[in-house]
């Protein structure tokens, strides 16, 4: 089938190996046929040329007359070369060109080249007779050697050259391969031989320190041991020469090596049970030797009888305290501050202490609370003292504090100074443990019952039955507080502890409850008494007090009758720039009645304080301040909703509260130093609830404010939009809202009038006007076209606003009197000028705005941003050139 023009090309097949043979075959007999035709011989050359061009000729011939004859033939003859052939009719239809540069190029231009081959020899087959045949047939043998040669080097390198570039590339891979082997052969050397080596020495390591560990645990051991035998040595040797406290020091060091050896685990030593068998046999030989020590230096002598409170039993009673033992010299005999001290160090002078005070209570102590006949008697005897108790007198009636007090402080003092006082010797091994201080450690073990028997027997008589004896109980406080502070210097006591003290401290606690009680009462009916009616408070004002009743007159004072009021207390220095006489006075104003007699029941109570005993006057003092809290709380409860709706009286508790503030600056400091005892250092004072109650009176007038606010921005809604006044329905609505902002700004004013003190009430209403204003102000801001007919008619509205609302400030009765308020407007209303200078802006040209922004230093620039006076530029005139320019010129 031979391919026609626009066929799709088909790659031949190679041929089979058969065919390869025959063709190899072939190519090799044409070679040796052709090779005459490149090298003939010498001789001859004639004959063989002519020999040579007619075989070829006749080669030629039969070639020409198979192709032409039928194209499979050629395509077989092709085949035959070992070409593969893509027949191609465009390129036929071209001529074809051989590309040598490429396998494809190479292949598209071989059937153009047999393409061109058949049509010359077609387009020629008639005119054979006219050529010459043998010129033909040359340019045809050309033209076949040079296919020939195209075609064996496509084939060389198609097939020749790319078996060792794939040999180079297997070799690559090959040795890529060889170095990924050796790789992982040296990973698996280290992880076989490197890592087995390092488990080596890390067990080696542990090994080491487990041993190292060890042996320093048996050094250490060995150590302790060697301190624990030479402690005992120690003990025993210095005992021998009446050390105690440094041989009950070396017991306890040798106690603690001995404990912290057998704390330690996976040490069982026999040995320390032999050292624990010592220990305890010198510990108890030690305590056996100073119990005999203390027998000696604390010497007993109790009556039989088995009741040890009695009074017979008191007076058989003897405590001999020798300060040295009998027959020894008193520079070589153990104090009993070193018996002690042995004592303490091994932990026993705890029980010591609570078998002596025990019998200290019993038989001397306790009798002399219960029996006011008794006393002590002391009888110092060279070596010893002796302490007896005595009966001088009756032992009718409760003894009494005065009496008991000086009686124990001399028992305390004897122990002190004849057993408890001496050096604080301490332990050598630890400096730092100086050892308990011997007083001390008595006075806690006996104190709680001994302050709890002197206040069931004795203080607990001495409490007056009336207010009239109250006054005489002060020397009992004061007796009580010598004695503790007697026992503290002594170290009985630590210096915290005021059981006494505080118990004779509070024995007007009960005798003043009802009182406090009453005066609660009263104020409470105060506090909720109407706020409405009111007094008037002037600078010149002062506090009146009620006259007290009479010391005298018993629990139950009289009623409260209106006295004098305090004298003004004048400086005795002078200078010559003289203060007014009203500086720091309260200002003028209203305030409620029920109020000022609060205040006056508080200076009332702080006057009977300052003439009560301290516990007294500091119960009634922090009564006052009570009080106080307790108005904080009742007052904005009980009137919430009368304080929310009536801007009358949320002035008048603003008032209230200021009024108290105002007191409560200077209450305190008046009757610092009229209070007693406990209240005349300072801590009698009342400023720190100053704030408090400013805040107070302050948040309920603002939130009152806060209302009226609401109440104006409601009524200005109304006025619709500003940019409408040319028509007349929404100028009327305008003019009849700000008419009713102006009508509620005067109401108040007239409500508040003779109220508030003048500087409140003038920022009162400026910041009401000054919020209207605001509001007008930024209306007209915002509006984007303003004609000349609303412009004149929103001059009007301000000019009606800027008339009248000064008429607003009527802080006092008498017009005369207002009119400086109302000439001071601009510092009540911080947007007064801008209203004015909107005004101006609002009647004038182009060019007197331009002189009144004076490049940013003229009063407009003061009031307004430039992004404003654009704004009103831009509303009020029409876009031209000088509009342009001035607005350029506003930065």
């Amino acid at each position: 089938m031979t391919p026609g023009r626009g066929t799709a090309p088909v790659r031949r097949a190679f041929p089979s190996s058969t065919s390869l043979t025959s063709q190899k075959r072939k190519e090799a007999t044409s070679s040796r046929a052709r090779r005459p035709m490149f090298n003939p011989p010498q001789a001859n050359t004639a004959g063989f040329c002519s020999l040579t061009a007619i075989r070829k000729s006749q080669v030629t011939v039969r070639l020409v007359k198979r192709c032409t004859s039928s194209y499979s033939i050629l395509m077989q003859w092709v085949s035959v070369l070992c070409l593969p052939v893509v027949p191609c009719a465009a390129e036929a239809a071209d001529g074809g060109l051989l590309a040598a540069s490429s396998m494809a190029e190479t292949e598209a231009a071989r059937p153009s080249l047999v393409a061109a081959v058949l049509e010359a020899v077609q387009g020629s087959s008639g005119r054979l007779e006219k050529e010459s045949l043998s010129g033909r047939i040359s340019r045809l043998s050309d033209r076949v050697e040079e296919l020939k040669g195209e075609v064996c080097r496509m084939i060389n390198e198609r097939y020749v050259e790319f078996l060792p570039s794939v040999q180079n590339a297997k070799d690559l891979e090959s040795e890529a391969e060889e170095l990924s082997s050796n790789i992982d052969q040296l990973t698996s050397m280290i992880e076989t031989e490197v890592q087995q080596d390092l488990n080596v020495a890390i067990a080696e390591f542990t090994e080491l320190k487990q041993q190292l560990e060890r042996d320093t645990l048996i050094l250490s051991v060995l150590k302790q041991l060697q301190e624990l035998d030479s402690a005992l040595k120690q003990s025993s040797a210095v005992l021998l020469e009446k050390k105690y406290v440094p041989a009950a020091c070396h017991l306890k060091k040798a106690r603690r090596c001995l404990k912290m050896m057998e704390s330690r685990r996976g040490f069982e030593l026999k040995i320390l049970r032999a050292f624990h068998i010592e220990l305890v046999t010198q510990t108890e030989n030690l305590l056996s030797v100073l119990g005999q020590e203390w027998q000696q230096l604390a010497v007993w002598k109790l009556p039989q009888s088995k009741e040890p409170g009695s009074l017979e039993s008191a007076l058989q009673t003897e405590l001999r305290l020798r300060s040295t033992l009998a027959g020894e010299d008193a520079e070589t005999s153990p104090s009993a501050t070193s018996v002690l001290r042995g004592f303490a160090v091994l932990g026993e002078l705890h029980y010591r202490f609570k078998v002596f005070g025990q019998l200290l209570l019993n038989h001397i102590l306790k009798p002399l609370i219960c029996h006011p006949s008794l006393k002590p008697l002391l009888e110092e005897c060279p070596d010893a003292v002796a302490l007896r108790l005595e009966s001088v007198g009756s032992s009718l009636g409760p003894p009494s504090p005065m009496e008991v007090f000086p009686k124990l402080q001399l028992v305390f003092d004897v122990l002190h100074k004849h057993l408890l006082a001496g050096p604080l010797n301490h332990c050598t091994e630890d400096e730092n443990d100086a050892g308990p201080v011997l007083a001390e450690v008595l006075g806690e073990t006996i104190w709680k019952e001994l302050s709890d028997c002197l206040m069931r027997d004795c203080l607990v008589h001495s409490i007056p039955s009336s207010s009239s004896k109250l006054g005489q109980y002060v020397e009992v406080i004061n007796a009580t507080e010598q004695f503790e502070q007697a026992l503290k210097d002594m170290q009985f006591l630590k210096e915290g502890s005021t059981d006494l003290l505080t118990y004779a401290r509070n024995v007007n606690r009960h005798f003043a409850d009802k009182k406090c009680q009453d005066v609660i009462v009263t104020a409470r009916h105060l506090m909720m008494a109407e706020i409405h009616s009111t007094v008037k408070v002037t600078p010149e004002s002062s506090v009146a007090l009620p006259n007290l009743p009479d010391p005298a007159a018993g629990d139950h004072p009289g009623t409260l009758v209106p006295s004098k009021a305090l004298p003004i207390q004048a400086g005795d220095l002078e200078t010559k720039a003289q203060l007014s006489p009203h500086t720091l006075s309260f200002p003028a104003c209203c305030i409620s009645e029920s109020v000022q007699k609060l205040v006056a029941l508080a200076y009332q109570t702080l006057e009977e304080a300052s003439a009560s005993t301290d516990q007294y006057s500091a119960q009634l003092f922090y009564l006052v301040r009570n009080i106080f809290y307790l108005f904080w709380d009742v007052v904005p409860m009980y009137h919430k909703e009368k304080l929310q709706k009536l801007p009358q009286l949320a002035a008048i508790h603003h008032n209230n509260c200021l009024y108290i503030a105002h007191h409560l600056l200077t209450l305190g400091h008046q009757f610092q130093w009229r209070l007693s005892g406990l209240l005349c250092d300072g801590t009698a004072t009342f400023v720190d609830l100053v704030p408090v109650f400013r805040r107070l009176g302050t948040e309920c007038f603002l939130a009152q404010m806060q209302v009226q606010r609401g109440e104006l921005l409601e009524r200005l809604s109304s006025a619709r939009d500003f940019s409408t006044v040319d028509d007349e329905g929404s100028y009327a609505a305008a003019n009849k809202a700000l008419r009713q902002v102006l009508h509620q700004l005067k109401r108040l004013g007239k409500i508040w009038q003779g109220i508030l003190p003048v500087n409140v009430y003038c920022r009162a209403m400026g910041t009401l006007l000054n919020t209207a204003l605001a509001e007008i102000v930024n209306r007209i801001l915002t509006l984007e076209d303003i004609s000349a007919e609303n412009a004149d008619r929103l001059y009007a509205l301000c000019q009606m606003m800027l008339e009248e609302g000064p008429q607003v400030f009527v802080p006092l009765p008498e017009e005369e009197q207002n009119r400086r308020f109302q000439e001071e407007v601009p510092l009540y209303v911080p947007k007064w000028m801008m209203f004015k200078e909107l005004m101006l802006v609002l009647q004038a040209s182009l060019q007197e705005i331009m002189d009144r922004w004076a490049d940013g230093k003229g009063p407009l620039a003061t009031e307004f941003s430039p992004s404003e006076v654009k704004n009103l530029i831009r509303a009020l005139f029409q876009n031209t050139e000088r509009r342009a320019a001035a607005l350029a010129k506003i930065k």
